[in-house]
C-alpha cells in the first residue's frame, strides 16, 4: 500500500501530462518535492512551471494539442485487473455442443445499442471540436463505418465551424458538421452502427439539434452532461486571434479576452499563442429534461440517448431516474478520468469516480429501477476502455441474470491513437523513414504491413482505394484484435453470444473488488458446488 501511496503522492510535482519532472526521483511522499530544492535547478516541475505559465499548468502540454489525447495518471486502487474471467469446459452455451461448432470464429459478438444494431459491443467517440477529431474525422468515421460500429460527434463541432452559416442565433448550414456525417456515410451500410450527434448547452443554442435531423437527416441526437474527464464543459485551444474573436462573439467563454487591446498586443509579442475556448455545462431539471426529449422526438429524431460522466452517486440516480422518466434508448456513462481535449489534469487526476466503482452504482440504479418495472435505457460504459477483457468484464458484470444491463462500451482516445498511429505511419513509409525493425517484420508499404488489407481489398474490390489509411488502421484494431480476442474470451467462457455473459463468468482478485462489486473472491466462487460435486 505504500508503493501505491507513494506513487500517487509523487506524480503532484512531476506529470508527463503537462511535461513537467522532477530533479531526483526521491520525491517527498506528502508534496512530491525534491527533499532539498535548490536555486540552481534548471528542470521545469509543476511549481516552476506554474511560476512561468500559470492557468497553461493546468493543461496537457500546449504545444501538443490537436496532436494528443490525454488522460489521468492516477492509480484509483480498483479496475478491471482486479478480476479474472472463468474458463468453461463441460458445456457450450449459444451454440450446438460439438467441437466442430464450437469453435471461437463462431462467437456472436453482436449487439444492439438503443435499437441499433452493431458488429462489435464499440461505440467510438464522442469526437467533437478538438482539432485531433478534425483532424484524423475521415479515418476514424470510415473505420467506424467499416467496423460496423457507431460514431459520435461530439460537442461544439458547429460553433468552432467559421463556415458555419448563422441567422438570427440559428444554425442554417455547417461545411464541418456535414462534412462528417457524409465521411460516415460513404462506407455505411446502412444497418450497423450509425452516426449520433451529441449537444451540449452550446449546441443547443443554435439549433444544432434541428439542423442535424432536418438538413443532415441524422437519426440519433444524444444531450451531454459531461464526461469522466472534466465536469465544467468543453474546452479547446484557438491559435488565431481572429477565429477566438468570432467564438466569443458567438457566445462561447474565451479566455483571455481576444477583444481587450493589451491581451491582443500580448497574443502578437507572443508571451502567449492559444487562447482557451470554454462552453457552458447545463443545470439539468427532470420536467424540462424531459419535455426536451419529447421535443426532439417531434422533431424527428429516431433515438434519443444520454451522455453523462462520473457525477456522485445521487447525481448517478437522479440521471437514471430522468432518463427512465423520459425512456431515453440509451444511456452512456464516463468514468475517471480521460480526455481528447484540454481536459484539466489536476481534474482529470483527483475528481469524478472511477469506472469500476461507477458501473456499481450505476447496476445498482438499474436493478431498482427494473424491480420496480420502470424503463431502464440500454446503458453504456465508458472510461479507458482499450482492448477486450475490459469489455468482456463490464459486459459480464452486468447481467444479474436475465440480460446485460450494459450492452456496449464506448471508446474513444484508444480510437484515436490506432488512427493517428497509421497516419504517423503511413507518412514515414513515404519518406521512406520506417523504423528499420517493423520494416523488416511488418513490410515497407500500408498494403503490407496492415494486415486487413486483403480482406478489405476483397470485399470492397474498386472502392478499396477510396478507404483512407487511417480507417484501415482502425478497423484492423478494433474488428481484427479486439472483435477476435473477445471471441477467443467468450469460448474460453463456453458462451458464443454476447448476451449470455454473466457475472459468473467473474472472479474478484482483491477484497475492494468483491466488496464493490458483490463478485466473489476466487477462493469462494463456487465454493459449495465444489463440495456438493464430489460428496
Amino acid at each position: 500500500m505504500s508503493e501505491r501511496v507513494h506513487k500517487n503522492s509523487s506524480y503532484l510535482n512531476g506529470k508527463s501530462t503537462v511535461g513537467t519532472t522532477t530533479r531526483v526521483k526521491d520525491t517527498s511522499t506528502v508534496s512530491g518535492m525534491c527533499p532539498i530544492c535548490i536555486h540552481d535547478c534548471p528542470v521545469l516541475c509543476e511549481i516552476s512551471l506554474s511560476a512561468f505559465r500559470g492557468r497553461e499548468a493546468l493543461y496537457p502540454e500546449p504545444a501538443q494539442f490537436g496532436t494528443s489525447t490525454a488522460a489521468a495518471l492516477k492509480d484509483y486502487g480498483l479496475d478491471w485487473s482486479h478480476f479474472n474471467i472463468q474458463a468453461g469446459l463441460f458445456e457450450a452455451k449459444g451454440i450446438q455442443e460439438n467441437s466442430e461448432s464450437a469453435i471461437f470464429p463462431n462467437v456472436n459478438v453482436e449487439t444492439k445499442v438503443g435499437g441499433i444494431p452493431l458488429k462489435l459491443p464499440i461505440l467510438t467517440g464522442a469526437f467533437g471540436s478538438t482539432d485531433v477529431a478534425r483532424i484524423q474525422w475521415e479515418g476514424l468515421a470510415t473505420g467506424a463505418a467499416l467496423s460496423g460500429v457507431s460514431i459520435t460527434v461530439g460537442e461544439n463541432v458547429v460553433g468552432m465551424d467559421v463556415d458555419a452559416k448563422i441567422e438570427n442565433g440559428k444554425v442554417t448550414y455547417s461545411k464541418e458538421l456535414k462534412r462528417r456525417v457524409d465521411a460516415f456515410r460513404k462506407f455505411w451500410d446502412g444497418k450497423y452502427g450509425d452516426i449520433i450527434i451529441q449537444t451540449n448547452v452550446e449546441d443547443q443554442k443554435l439549433g444544432i439539434d434541428v439542423y442535424a435531423l432536418s438538413k443532415l437527416e441524422v437519426n440519433v441526437i444524444e444531450r451531454k452532461w459531461g464526461q469522466g474527464a472534466k465536469a465544467i464543459g468543453g474546452e479547446v485551444r484557438i491559435r488565431n486571434l481572429e477565429k477566438a474573436i468570432l467564438l466569443k462573439k458567438r457566445g462561447y467563454i474565451v479566455i483571455p479576452d481576444p477583444e481587450d487591446p493589451t491581451v491582443q498586443q500580448a497574443f502578437k509579442e507572443g508571451v502567449f499563442n492559444t487562447f482557451e475556448r470554454h462552453s457552458r455545462v447545463g443545470i439539468p431539471k427532470e420536467k424540462p429534461f424531459i419535455e426536451d426529449i419529447e421535443w426532439l422526438r417531434k422533431q424527428g429524431a429516431k433515438r434519443v440517448f444520454l451522455k453523462t460522466g462520473a457525477y456522485r452517486p445521487s447525481a448517478v440516480a437522479y440521471t437514471m431516474k430522468f432518463a427512465s422518466e423520459a425512456k431515453i434508448d440509451a444511456l452512456s456513462f464516463d468514468g475517471a478520468g480521460g480526455g481528447t481535449g484540454m481536459s484539466p489534469v489536476p481534474m482529470m487526476d483527483e475528481m469524478s469516480i472511477p469506472t469500476v466503482y461507477l458501473e456499481a452504482i450505476v447496476l445498482k440504479c438499474a436493478q431498482i429501477l427494473k424491480k420496480k418495472g420502470r424503463h431502464v435505457p440500454d446503458l453504456v460504459m465508458a472510461g479507458g476502455f482499450i482492448e477486450e477483457t475490459s469489455i468482456f468484464k463490464t459486459i459480464a458484470i452486468s447481467n444479474f441474470g436475465k440480460e446485460p444491463f450494459v450492452k456496449a462500451v464506448l471508446m474513444g482516445r484508444s480510437p484515436i491513437t490506432a488512427v493517428m498511429k497509421a497516419s504517423y505511419f503511413k507518412k514515414l513509409a513515404q519518406e521512406a523513414k520506417l523504423p528499420k525493425t517493423f520494416a523488416d517484420r511488418y513490410g515497407t508499404t500500408p498494403d503490407k504491413f496492415f494486415i486487413a488489407t486483403p480482406e478489405l481489398k476483397a470485399k470492397y474490390g474498386k472502392r478499396f482505394s477510396e478507404i483512407p489509411v487511417e480507417a484501415i488502421g482502425l478497423y484492423t484494431y478494433l474488428t481484427d484484435r479486439v472483435g477476435v480476442g473477445l471471441k477467443q474470451l467468450m469460448a474460453g467462457a463456453r458462451k458464443w453470444k454476447l448476451e449470455l455473459l454473466d457475472r459468473n463468468d467473474l472472479m474478484s482478485l482483491s477484497e475492494r473488488a468483491a466488496r464493490v462489486t458483490g463478485i466473489p473472491m476466487a477462493d469462494e466462487v463456487e465454493k459449495d458446488a465444489v463440495e456438493k460435486i464430489l460428496e
